[in-house]
């Protein structure tokens, strides 16, 4: 497992981390308890020493299961995790204020509830779970963010940027008070590239790269006939024709790159957000043994050839399956 630093955090982490909203039995349906420890053991075995989580993912579930599971690897693992928003809403509104948001007090809370979750003494990185430009100024957030840091339970900052908006976050990378950003990126995403990414190599700014199968589009097993458990948050994202759009943007990859089959995409999906030079870590949802070998095998094989970058590009396809 290759490893890369993050941005100004100060420690380095392996490029292939975990993303562990799917282990907590909500809204992604299937994996049991089981199945999620033997999953986050499996990719502990195989170098991965990050691990993003959040307060939110089946109300502490996650964030107790990625805690246990840390406690057993003995300090070899770094703990991402982020506050959820007061309101809860996602992603965060226009007009509504951070106030009613992210209010220190409630902040600090949410901080100390992670510990509790998680039973560590000090989080390597946390996150605001929404992000709202009109933010960058407001005192709330500033202030938490001293406060923990000087408090040493948390150890470096960030936001999580929303859904396709990765140019919100420039405004506070250029404030100097943060240490990552997270934020979709993908072979149908790519918008990071063009202001966001140069903004980050620019401040030193670490990149998390989340949704890298764009909630399984790219892995290649979804088609018109494919369902998914009732309660599973797929079945919103994928509904009407969208899996009718997804097997022919996935089958125009296939055959433009001259893949055997859709069962190489995954593999390719993974080592085009590798490619990129700001990039910190890439977070798949891993819910099985077999998803964690597949997605750890991206790791050290290097950027993809640049002609396979260059049709990759031809791909980029702008739409919002969250709306």
């Amino acid at each position: 497992m290759k490893h890369r630093k993050l941005g100004k955090a100060g420690f380095e982490v392996s490029e292939i981390g975990f993303g562990a909203w799917g282990i907590s039995g909500v809204q992604w349906i299937g994996a049991t308890t089981n199945d999620s420890l033997r999953a986050l053991r499996a990719a502990i075995e195989r170098g991965i020493d990050f691990i993003d989580t959040a307060l939110a993912y089946g109300d502490g579930v996650s964030e107790r299961l990625v805690g246990q599971i840390v406690r057993e690897a003995g300090g070899r693992v770094r703990v991402a995790t982020k506050v959820p928003p007061k309101n809860r809403l996602w992603p965060a509104r226009p007009g509504i204020g951070i106030e009613e948001v992210f209010p220190y007090d409630y902040v600090m809370a949410s901080v100390e509830e992670s510990l509790r979750n998680l039973n560590i003494d000090c989080i390597d990185l946390l996150q605001l779970h929404v992000w709202n430009p009109d933010w960058v100024g407001r005192e709330e957030w500033r202030k938490a963010f001293a406060t923990l840091k000087t408090s040493g339970k948390v150890r470096a900052l960030g936001v999580s940027i929303n859904d396709h908006q990765p140019d919100s976050g420039i405004g506070i990378i250029e404030t100097g008070l943060i240490d990552t950003v997270q934020v979709i990126y993908n072979v149908f995403d790519q918008t990071p590239e063009v202001n966001l990414f140069p903004a980050c190599l620019k401040h030193n700014i670490g990149v998390i790269a989340r949704v890298p199968f764009d909630e399984g589009s790219l892995t290649g097993r979804i088609d018109e006939t494919t369902v998914f458990p009732e309660g599973d948050f797929r079945n919103g994202y994928f509904k009407g024709d969208r899996k009718k759009q997804v097997a022919e943007h996935v089958n125009a990859i296939v055959n433009d790159l001259g893949l055997p089959d859709a069962g190489a995409l995954p593999g390719v999906a993974m080592r085009f957000c590798l490619s990129s030079p700001a990039v910190s870590t890439v977070i798949p949802g891993m819910r099985s043994i077999s998803s964690v070998e597949g997605n750890t095998m991206a790791s050290g094989q290097g950027p993809l050839p640049t002609d396979m970058l260059d049709k990759l590009r031809k791909h980029a396809w702008n739409r919002n399956f969250y709306a």
